[in-house]
């Protein structure tokens, strides 16, 4: 048998070069470089060109009464206070209450645009731009519970346990930038909505995926990113230091323990802080906008403020790189949301008031810089409201029909797609799943939905589950 004669020069020279490969495979991996992983175009695209690069979605948390904002229905108003009768001897079921009689819209509705769009005087900002928004009317869920629901809308499921639209965005496309996260929500200053961090899970992706949370009204919206002042002895040069030995333990653990996702999320997560603690005290500070912004995103007024700065925050995120914002309006609870149960009245008017102003301009404010171009924005709720009363002037859940509207790259602007019935109880005909609404989504980001799946537990899990289809009718 014969021996090889390898110099140490040699072994030298040949395990150089192997672990310079190495480091060139982590630098193309990262990149999406390597020939194995499927290679977005430029613009973003990962099955097909893409219309799309970043999303702004805004949720309203609690299920917004539809035929009270978008859904003018006639028959509601004249048949107000009586029994509320479909016909065809259909059973009336609500699903926390006895069903009522038929309640009319306490509020005016009036045509807007050439559109001529029905939008309530709750809306009077917002119904400045409905030339520029393509409606779904007659969306549609499986439960009229909140959980289920949000988790539906969310996620695709109405069980836990499941990787968000955030999620599979930043799995499937990677981040924009290397100093911010992909993938950001910024929850209500009363607290976080029903499922609480649920909604921003990544469920069996890598927990590397989830969604950073921004706490707005904090003086610190990410805590500890930042050594507190009282730690003089945190130097620049402690802090560097403190890192790359806090890396080896973790990178050594890592190797230890490969299969958990989570310890790889915890090293990329410290990789992350460190770079924001350069890039994010700029994004976050707003002061750096002029008076006239701040204003006109409501920073000026307390009924507006928080929500302004939100929306405010959203678009200076997406200027940076931040792929995909979630701007939450209402808490999750019995109250401070869109959940309004005990009074249209009383409990809706003010959710408006503290979203209409900040909305409107933010559309405006990205149009006018151009991001519309490649920004994609959307307005959600994870259900509707019943056109019966609950109690005297409430509204109970309703799966049956609810409204979402998009704007934005790729656009059909001033479309409508689908119709509820004359009451607008049920969905009636176009109808739109959670599964066309995330299928459409992932189309324009230039992901054909069928395609972007995950091995879990022996079944190609994806975010449409075995469902969805592009609704090509919003889309320019």
């Amino acid at each position: 048998m014969e021996t090889s004669n390898i110099t140490r020069r040699h072994l030298l020279a040949t395990t150089a070069c192997g672990f310079g490969s190495i480091a060139l495979t982590d630098l193309l991996g990262r990149d999406r470089l390597l020939a194995h992983e499927p290679v977005p175009e430029l613009n973003g695209g990962l099955h097909h060109r893409a219309k799309v690069r970043r999303v702004i979605q805004l949720f309203m948390n609690g299920g917004a009464s539809q035929m009270d904002l978008f859904d003018h229905k006639p028959l509601l108003f004249q048949k107000g206070g009586e029994k509320f009768d479909p016909g065809e001897g259909i059973r009336v079921e609500a699903a926390t209450s006895a069903p009522g009689n038929v309640l009319k819209p306490p509020f005016e509705f009036h045509q807007h645009g050439e559109t001529g769009r029905w939008v309530s005087d709750l809306l009077p900002h917002l119904a400045k731009s409905v030339d520029s928004l393509a409606f779904c009317m007659a969306m549609q869920s499986k439960t009229n519970v909140h959980g289920p629901g949000s988790y539906l809308m969310n996620t695709g499921f109405p069980l836990p346990g499941f990787p968000c639209l955030g999620a599979w965005i930043s799995y499937g496309l990677g981040s924009l930038t290397e100093n911010l996260p992909t993938f950001v929500a910024l929850p209500d200053a009363r607290g976080l909505p029903y499922n609480q961090k649920g909604n921003f899970s990544a469920g069996f992706l890598s927990a590397s995926h989830q969604g950073t949370i921004l706490n707005t009204s904090s003086s610190e919206p990410i805590p500890d990113l930042r050594a507190p002042d009282s730690a003089k002895f945190i130097s620049p040069e402690a802090d560097r230091e403190g890192r790359e030995l806090l890396q080896k333990l973790n990178r050594q653990h890592l190797l230890e323990n490969a299969g958990d996702s989570r310890l790889e999320a915890r090293i990329r997560a410290y990789e992350l802080a460190a770079k924001m603690q350069l890039s994010a005290p700029e994004a976050f500070d707003l002061n750096s906008e002029t008076e006239t912004t701040q204003n006109a995103y409501g920073l000026d007024d307390k009924t507006t403020e928080d929500f302004g700065k939100r929306c405010l925050l959203a678009r200076r995120l997406i200027e940076r790189g931040v792929r995909f914002v979630q701007v939450w309006s209402g808490a999750g609870g019995a109250s401070n949301n869109w959940d309004n149960h005990t009074s249209i009245v009383n409990e809706l008017p003010p959710m408006c008031r503290s979203t209409d102003r900040p909305i409107a301009t933010l559309l405006s404010d990205l149009e006018q810089r151009g991001l519309l171009e490649d920004t994609l924005v959307l307005w959600n709720t994870e259900f509707g409201r019943m056109p019966f009363s609950q109690g005297s002037e409430g509204r109970d859940h309703n799966g049956g029909t609810f409204v979402g509207w998009l704007a934005g790259a790729g656009v059909k602007a001033g479309a409508t797609y689908g119709e509820s019935d004359p009451w607008s109880w049920r969905a009636e005909r176009e109808i739109t799943t959670t599964y066309d609404f995330h299928a459409t989504i992932l189309h324009l980001l230039g992901i054909d939905h069928e395609r972007l799946t995950v091995r879990h537990n022996g079944a190609n899990r994806r975010l449409t589950d075995v469902h969805g289809h592009v609704i090509h009718s919003v889309l320019a």
